[in-house]
C-alpha cells in the first residue's frame, strides 16, 4: 500500500470510530437534555459520521490508476468528499438557525443540564484529540479530505466547547434572580454555533467547488516549472502552452517544447524525456507530459544564414 493511502486509511479509520463514540455520547445526552444547541453538535456529528464513511470507501478509488473511462486517474473523488461536507453543514446551519428564532418566540428550558456540560466537555476533548492526529495525517497524505475532516474535526471541538460554557452558564443563573435567562441561553448558543458553522463551511464548499472545475496548480509548483525550464533553456529553441490542474494530491502538468526542424528523432525524445523526468522531480504527486512542435525556421539566426546553436 502506498504512504499516501496508508495515512488515508489511518485517518479515516480515526475519523469513523471517534465519530461512533461522538454520536452515541451527544444521541444520548439530547435524549436527556432536549437541547437546541445539542440538537446541532448532534447533526454535525452525523454529517461527519457519514463523510467518514464515504471517505473510507473513496480512498481505494481515488488510488485507482487512469483507466479508459477517467484519463486523469479519480483523484477528484477527494473534492467531491469536501463539496458534500461543506455543502451538508450549510444546510444543518440554516435548518438550525431556523428553529432557534423559534425558539426565541416560543422559549423552554433544558432538562438535566449537567448531563449536557458532561456531555459537551467529552465531545470537545475528543474532537481536538481527533484533529490533533487527522492534521499530521492531512499533511502526510496532503490530501484535501482529509484535511477537510481535520478542518471538521477542529471547528466541532470549538462548537462542543462553546455549548458547555452555555450549560454552564445554564446551571449559574438557574437558582438566582437571572434564571428568567435561562431559557434563552439554549437558542442564543445554537445560532452563534450556527454562525461558526456557515463560515467555514462556505469557505470549503467554494474551495472543493473551484478544485472540481480543474483549478491550476501552486504559484510554488509554477515557479519550479518555470526553474527547470529555465536550466534546460541551452536544449529547445523556445516553449508554449503551460497548461497545469490539480486533482485531490496529483498535479499534472502539460508543456509543449519547440525543437529544431532537422533535429533527430531521438534527440528530440531524450530532450523531452530528461525535462519531464526534471519537472517531477521538483513537483511532488506530479504528472508531466511534454510535447513537442518542429520549429518553422523562422528566428534571426537562420534567416540570417547561420547554423541552428540548438544542433550543435
Amino acid at each position: 500500500m502506498l504512504h499516501k493511502e496508508r495515512y488515508m486509511v489511518t485517518a479515516a479509520l480515526i475519523s469513523l470510530w471517534f465519530n461512533v463514540v461522538l454520536f452515541m455520547l451527544k444521541a444520548t445526552a439530547y435524549i436527556f437534555v432536549r437541547s437546541l444547541a445539542i440538537a446541532a453538535d448532534l447533526a454535525i456529528t452525523v454529517v461527519g459520521l457519514t463523510v467518514s464513511i464515504i471517505l473510507y470507501h473513496s480512498i481505494k478509488l481515488s488510488a485507482k490508476p487512469a483507466d479508459l473511462a477517467h484519463n486523469y486517474g479519480y483523484g477528484k473523488v477527494e473534492h467531491v468528499c469536501e463539496a458534500i461536507e461543506g455543502i451538508v453543514l450549510v444546510g444543518i446551519a440554516a435548518v438550525l438557525s431556523i428553529l432557534a428564532i423559534n425558539s426565541f418566540i416560543h422559549p423552554g428550558h433544558v432538562s438535566f443540564p449537567w448531563v449536557g456540560l458532561v456531555s459537551s466537555s467529552v465531545g470537545f476533548s475528543l474532537n481536538f484529540i481527533g484533529a490533533f492526529f487527522l492534521f499530521d495525517l492531512a499533511k502526510k497524505s496532503r490530501s484535501p479530505a482529509v484535511k477537510a475532516e481535520a478542518i471538521h474535526y477542529k471547528l466541532e471541538g470549538f462548537v462542543s466547547f462553546s455549548i458547555a460554557i452555555a450549560f454552564m452558564l445554564t446551571i449559574a443563573v438557574k437558582n438566582t434572580g437571572l434564571s428568567f435567562i435561562e431559557c434563552y441561553i439554549d437558542p442564543a448558543v445554537t445560532i452563534m454555533v450556527c454562525a461558526a458553522i456557515l463560515v467555514p463551511s462556505v469557505k470549503l464548499s467554494r474551495q472543493a467547488f473551484f478544485n472540481l472545475l480543474d483549478a491550476s496548480i501552486s504559484e510554488t509548483n509554477k515557479r519550479e516549472i518555470v526553474m527547470q525550464l529555465g536550466l534546460n533553456a541551452d536544449s529547445y529553441c523556445n516553449f508554449k502552452s503551460i497548461k497545469t490542474r490539480q486533482a485531490g494530491d496529483k498535479q499534472f502538468i502539460e508543456i509543449t517544447l519547440i525543437l529544431p526542424r532537422d533535429m533527430s528523432f531521438s534527440m528530440a525524445h531524450i530532450i523531452s524525456e530528461k525535462m519531464e523526468n526534471d519537472i517531477r522531480h521538483s513537483v511532488r504527486r506530479s504528472e508531466v507530459t511534454v510535447k513537442i512542435e518542429p520549429c518553422k525556421k523562422d528566428c534571426d539566426l537562420i534567416m540570417d544564414g547561420h547554423a541552428c546553436p540548438y544542433l550543435v
